[in-house]
């Protein structure tokens, strides 16, 4: 047994063994809205001491995917959980993950493809290498084996963050000669059924600093992402939403610290009608001193709390 198969069992058990007696009873909240402020969603479900980022849900609410990574991020997994007679499937590993390091997971518009990114090898029995973008098709009996996006989308670089809108452009983050800054924001036309040439967006979006973790609505009018370094950030990274307008991105505007925090914000998903933002933060409740000694068990807690400055994801209603 390698290390990342030892790696994705102890994942497995923790996680079970964190979740396995809340899962049950974990409030349905896939019918409801949340407030005008951010909050945990799904906390017992989904949120608990790991470093949890990601999330994808199919549009009728009843299917989740999101990502899990282990401490300084040696190995990530996508897991999935569905809702069955109001209730919430104890979370499982996705039966295409759990072998090399896959995340940020995206599901087309109709639900049938599943796009993430991963480091695993071009060929059965190769070594991991770089992070390309994969994809995986929904069957009568489960997902589709991984296949590589291309050569047209995937280089010897990076490639992360997939969406995908309805008419089958992808959207995703990377680092090329051509990058106007750090990371950019990159988008490949979908003709033919195949992948064009990807294109920087034009500098409403992207900037000299770091653009990164884009989701765009299935008609492409909106894009929600990260930029980290602007004058406006409160801090760790924020995100940021772009409006298209005659076929040109409008320049992109902070979403305002009622959302952002003084934490990394990042990896956002709109839900399919855009009235509810999902996020990832890292916002956490632990102070760098208090005016009081702290306990032990008040330590225990803060240290065994999702707030405990690893990833969560949070929900918040836009107007």
């Amino acid at each position: 047994m390698n290390h990342i198969e030892r790696n994705a069992i102890v994942l497995v058990i923790v996680l079970f063994g964190c979740t396995s007696n809340s899962v049950r009873n974990e409030k349905d909240k896939s019918s409801l809205l949340p407030s005008n402020s951010p909050e945990l969603f799904l906390p017992t479900l989904i949120n608990s001491t790991w470093n949890v980022r990601d999330i994808t849900i199919t549009s009728d609410n009843t299917e989740i995917f999101y990502t899990i990574v282990a401490p300084k991020n040696k190995f990530s997994v996508i897991m999935t959980t569905k809702e069955q007679n109001h209730k919430w499937s104890t979370p499982e590993i996705a039966s295409f993950s759990g072998q090399y390091s896959d995340l940020e997971p995206a599901l087309s518009p109709d639900g049938n493809k599943l796009f993430f990114a991963s480091n695993r090898p071009d060929s059965i029995g190769g070594n991991p290498k770089d992070y390309d973008i994969w994809m995986v098709e929904r069957k009568n009996d489960g997902w589709s084996e991984p296949i590589n996006l291309g050569d047209s989308i995937n280089t010897e670089g990076n490639e992360f963050f997939p969406s995908v809108a309805l008419s089958g452009n992808l959207y995703y983050t990377a680092n090329y000669e051509d990058s106007k800054g750090r990371e950019d924001i990159y988008m490949s036309e979908y003709k033919n059924e195949k992948y064009g040439k990807p294109q920087s967006l034009s500098d409403a979006v992207n900037t000299s600093l770091y653009e990164f973790n884009a989701f765009v609505s299935a008609d492409e009018s909106t894009l929600v992402f990260t930029s980290y370094g602007r004058k406006d950030d409160a801090g760790g990274g924020d995100l940021y939403i772009s409006k298209k307008n005659n076929g040109n991105w409008s320049e992109a505007i902070n979403l305002g610290n009622k959302i952002n925090s003084a934490y990394l914000d990042y990896s956002p998903f709109l839900s399919e009608d855009g009235k509810i933002l999902y996020f990832t933060s890292e916002r956490t409740e632990i102070e760098s001193s208090y005016i009081n000694r702290l306990s032990t068990n008040q330590l225990n807690d803060l240290m065994n709390s999702p707030l405990n400055g690893k990833g969560n994801i949070y929900w918040v209603k836009l107007n």
